[in-house]
């Protein structure tokens, strides 16, 4: 059985530079605890990594009396940034540059304004940050749907959750051509999620199992899981190793695995050691393409 694994599969920079973030301040921290609101990135066994290195999740701002706060990498609100400021807590800011480009994009729209459009999902951390940095008219579209019962408006501006599929992004702003006279499109989807995603699909198209790895809760890792299962039904999106079942790969040549941008690299080797060593399926001297 041929195992073969997506060139771009795990953390992404953004994450990357939010766990280096985080575990600089541990080890520089001066005095008190170490929290982020919310968790860090989508990936329960990296939060609790974090947690040996005494970086706490907190649920909001209210539950922080002092200490060093830092932002997670999908942002948080303007209201939460606020907060931090007005406690005088010691922060450090770790959200993803293109996530604060989103940010940057919707507050000058709404300052010009236009009436505003957010491509992505209502309850994700990341869109709520967003739509927050808007003094008013502004809505969030999960699809093309979501466009139908807006009124005209004189202008429109549009901004995507940075993990959104670009064919998303493309119908609701052909969508929202029909519900303006001028239109300002900002594509802010990361291109490393493009490219992923471009490489999931490629070579589940090759392969007679595809497997996901990656949180359940991690909005990126869910699309990939989507889009693969397109094409390839035999997809399956699990979290760790453990989780994989010897059916799956029942008669099966080729294996491919990707991973979601919070996904550290040791969970995939985990993966891949897993499925070669499956008993009943796997054979010496299988090869491991990259």
């Amino acid at each position: 059985m041929e195992i073969f694994i997506v060139k771009t599969a795990g953390f992404c920079f953004g994450v990357k530079r939010a766990i280096n973030m985080a575990y600089d301040a541990a080890g520089t921290a001066s005095g008190g605890d170490i929290y982020t609101i919310g968790p860090i990135i989508h990936n329960p066994q990296v939060v609790s990594k974090l947690e040996e290195s005494n970086i706490h999740t907190a649920e909001n701002i209210s539950n922080i009396k002092n200490g060093t706060v830092i932002v997670r990498s999908h942002g948080i609100t303007s209201r939460e940034m606020r907060g931090i400021r007005e406690k005088d807590l010691n922060m450090v800011d770790a959200t993803c540059p293109f996530v604060k480009k989103a940010q940057e994009y919707v507050e000058r729209l709404s300052k010009d304004g236009y009436f505003i459009v957010v491509v992505g999902e209502k309850e994700h951390p990341e869109v709520k940050g967003i739509v927050s940095y808007a003094n008013k008219n502004i809505c969030i579209a999960g699809s093309v749907d979501d466009i139908k019962s807006l009124p005209r408006v004189k202008k429109m501006g549009v901004v995507a959750q940075t993990t959104q599929s670009i064919e998303n992004l493309q119908a609701i702003v052909s969508a929202c051509l029909k519900k303006t006279n001028e239109l300002k499109v900002f594509n802010t989807i990361c291109n490393a999620t493009s490219v992923r995603q471009n490489e999931s699909t490629d070579l589940a198209a090759k392969v007679e199992c595809m497997i996901v790895v990656g949180g359940r809760n991690s909005a990126n890792t869910n699309r990939l899981a989507e889009v693969c299962r397109k094409i390839q039904p035999n997809t399956h999106h699990i979290e760790i190793a453990a989780e994989l079942k010897p059916e799956w790969f029942k008669e099966v040549g080729k294996v491919g695995i990707t991973a979601g941008a919070s996904t550290p690299d040791w969970i995939i080797e985990d993966v891949v050691a897993k499925v070669r060593n499956m008993n009943l399926y796997a054979e010496a001297g299988e090869s491991v393409k990259e």
